[in-house]
């Protein structure tokens, strides 16, 4: 019997096994490239650092994070032992970097403060945290 029409091909299992696992392969590489541009703001480093010790009241605490964050959509509170806040409530972004997020403190008393702090990064990802120093007596 003659067939007036080409055969189906039929590729081997190997090709088709293949085939989802480089499917896979792209997908996680495009996502790659989305993550990178979907970042949120975390702190990278802080002053006084995370965990640290001073000899003095600092004047502020300043959080370096690793993207730009939005100031009327971000807040740091300072508080003393008993929960008190105890900053200026003038948070704000460095002038020439919005990565830099500070917030004015007076003179403090020796013992640990906490710093409570929500960021929203400019992507508008929204990230939050705390940690604490303490002054040295």
């Amino acid at each position: 019997m003659n067939r007036s029409h080409p055969r189906p091909s039929r590729r081997p299992a190997k090709a088709l096994a293949a085939r989802p696992a480089c499917l896979a392969l792209a997908a996680f590489a495009l996502c790659g490239h989305i993550g990178a541009a979907e970042a949120h703001a975390h702190p990278r480093t802080a002053a006084p650092a995370v965990g640290g010790t001073v000899q003095a009241s600092p004047p502020e605490v300043a959080i370096t994070f690793t993207e730009g964050v939005e100031p009327r959509f971000s807040t740091i509170e300072v508080q003393d032992a008993a929960g008190q806040r105890v900053d200026r409530n003038d948070a704000r972004t460095a002038p020439a970097d919005n990565k830099v997020f500070s917030v004015g403190l007076p003179q403090l008393a020796p013992g640990t403060y906490t710093v409570v702090w929500h960021a929203t990064a400019v992507d508008t990802h929204k990230t939050e945290g705390t940690f604490q120093f303490t002054v040295k007596p």
